[in-house]
């Protein structure tokens, strides 16, 4: 490989919640994710913001965290879920049967549903929400694996 070329490769990134004790709540990131898909609302966002507590506790935000080697990868039985170059996994529509298994075996519990498809929701890493969260609590990091 040329040093051209390799300077041209596209390094792998992940999106990664860098500060969540800023987090209030506000549900931006949700709502930015949802624009990728703009008929299906907060129902179509790959990220959750859930309370811990309210203001007094806070909120977490719950999304992929990129598994080098995804749980919900192992266990989807029609291979509709392939391991992602940077961890997490890409999934592939036609083949997913709807079984659900991937959102069981996620430890993070960042796989959403879309109750309407009867399909998961899963964080691709495009990093779109990281521009609309106002106290800096997502980023859009290089994978240092």
């Amino acid at each position: 490989m040329s040093a051209q070329s390799a300077s041209a490769e596209v390094k792998p990134k992940r999106l990664v919640v860098t500060n969540p004790d800023l987090c209030v709540g506000c549900m931006s990131c949700m709502f930015a994710c949802a624009r990728r898909y703009p008929s299906g609302g907060l129902a179509k966002s790959a990220i959750h913001v859930r309370s811990v507590g309210g203001f007094e506790k806070g909120f977490t935000v719950i999304v992929c965290r990129a598994c080098p080697n995804p749980p919900c990868a192992k266990v989807c039985p029609t291979g509709a879920l392939t391991p992602r170059k940077g961890g997490g996994v890409i999934l592939n529509p036609a083949k997913c049967i709807g079984c659900g298994m991937c959102r069981e075996a996620c430890p993070f519990g960042a796989i959403q549903w879309d109750t309407d498809q009867n399909k998961p929701m899963i964080c691709v890493h495009c990093g779109y929400c990281t521009n609309y969260c106002p106290h800096g609590v997502l980023e859009l990091e290089e994978v240092r694996w």
